[in-house]
């Protein structure tokens, strides 16, 4: 298993969405997620997009107002996790056009769709935009 949880988190540290792929009880989500958005968010631009914390190795990046965290296993490739955070903010773009903090508060569900159509169970199983859309644009269609 790669991926154990992926975090989508605003500048002020408040969580807009939340998808574990390890269960932990909600005190230890909730832990979890104080210390890595409080290490995250406290370090600047010119520091690199991986941080050790507990048994998990974080990769984060930021795009406008979000940040967007990946906890993974320590020996999962940082640069893949990387380029998977970029197709999830270019999926979310191409649905969303130019995603913001406010596209997830809204449309949580359809946030949490198109991760599920892209990870299961913590391994990434689609990549292509058109596949991981063509589900989400159909449950608008209904």
């Amino acid at each position: 298993m790669g991926i154990r949880f992926i975090l989508m988190v605003n500048k002020q540290g408040q969580t807009r969405l939340a998808q574990y792929y390890e269960w932990l009880t909600l005190e230890e989500r909730r832990a979890l997620e104080g210390e890595i958005v409080r290490k995250c968010l406290a370090r600047n631009e010119q520091q690199c997009s991986f941080v050790e914390h507990r048994n998990y190795k974080i990769v984060y990046r930021r795009y406008a107002s979000l940040f967007f965290l990946v906890g993974v296993d320590n020996d999962e490739n940082e640069l893949a996790i990387l380029e998977f955070i970029h197709l999830l903010v270019e999926t979310m773009d191409r649905h969303f056009g130019n995603v913001c903090e406010l596209d997830i508060m809204f449309h949580l569900e359809k946030a949490h769709f198109m991760l599920e159509e892209m990870v299961m169970n913590g391994c990434i199983v689609e990549t292509s935009k058109a596949n991981i859309l063509t589900p989400v644009q159909l449950l608008e269609k209904t």
